[in-house]
Order: structure tokens, then sequence, then C-alpha cells
């Protein structure tokens, strides 16, 4: 009888680490194209960012949020900064995703650039005037990536559907 019990706890530490093990796998693989991701990994940025124009150098960032208040959920897309340096993320058909629905006012998250991860918040934004501003910010980026099936380089005078959201980010202390 103590054998088996003891078998039993083997196998469920056995089980335990290979939960464990999936998980890091997932964590240091994920987000890749449109499969969402669980923590992001990467060198921790501190310091307070005021310039985001930095981010115009890498074809996409990678945004963890926490959906429901506590679990991470992480997922690639389009980040963009305006020349006076603001960062904006973006988000096409965005009210059929799962993360934009879990993005309140100053959302606490972590963005990776480039394997540097910064705490943020984030923030819906609906005013036109700086819907517009990240659009045309966008639009300059993607200008300068060559095409792939998930960013294809917009015309020049795109205008901006209806359908796209864009949120701001901003460095969190």
């Amino acid at each position: 009888m103590a054998t088996s019990a003891f078998t039993a706890k083997r196998a469920g530490l056995a089980v335990l680490a290979l939960a464990l093990l999936a998980l890091l796998v997932w964590t240091s693989a994920y987000p890749r194209d449109r499969t969402p991701g669980f923590y992001l990994l990467g060198s921790a940025g501190n310091a307070s960012v005021d310039d985001w124009t930095f981010a115009n150098e890498v074809p996409l960032c990678a945004l963890q949020i926490y959906a429901g208040g506590w679990r991470p959920h992480a997922i690639n897309l389009n980040c963009m900064a305006t020349p006076a340096g603001e960062l904006y993320l973006s988000c096409s058909v965005c009210d059929s995703k799962y993360w934009a629905s879990h993005v309140g006012t100053d959302s606490p998250g972590r963005l990776r650039l480039d394997g540097v991860v910064y705490p943020v918040k984030v923030n819906r934004i609906t005013d036109p005037a700086l819907m517009d501003q990240s659009w045309t910010a966008r639009i300059a980026k993607l200008q300068d990536f060559g095409d792939d099936p998930y960013n294809p380089r917009p015309a020049a005078d795109a205008e901006r559907p209806d359908h796209w959201w864009t949120f701001r980010v901003e460095s969190r202390s």
C-alpha cells in the first residue's frame, strides 16, 4: 500500500514537472504570429520611457495584459511611434479579439520591444484626431518594412477603416 502511494506521489510530481516545462516552453516560444502566449520574457526595461520612436525600428511588439485581472495573456501586434515619441498599438477588427476586451482605463501590462520588456499602462483611444495621428504613424512605419502575410504594406494614402482600433501605451513606474 505504501508503495502505491509513493508511486502516485511520484506520478503527480512528474505531471507537475511536465506542466511546468510545457509552460516554460510556451512562455519562451510564444506569442508567435497570431498565436497568443502567456508571460513575456526578456531583459527588464525599468527606466521610464518618454520617447518611443525606437519602436519604429522593430516590425512588431509583444504586449502582455492581465486577462481577468490575474492571468497573463501575450500577443504580437503592430506598434508605432509618432514623431513626438508617443507609442500606439494597432488592432484591426479588434472588437472580436480576446485581449482587447480586457483593456480598461490605465490597464497595467508589459511591452516587449527588441528583447526588452517594459512595464506599461494601456488605454484605448477613441478620439478621431488621435486615431488619425496613430494611423498616420502606422502607415509611415509600415512603408519601411516589407510585405508579409500578417502586415501588408498599406498604400501611403490609405484611409483609416472603421473597424480599426488603437491603444496608447505609456510607461508605468
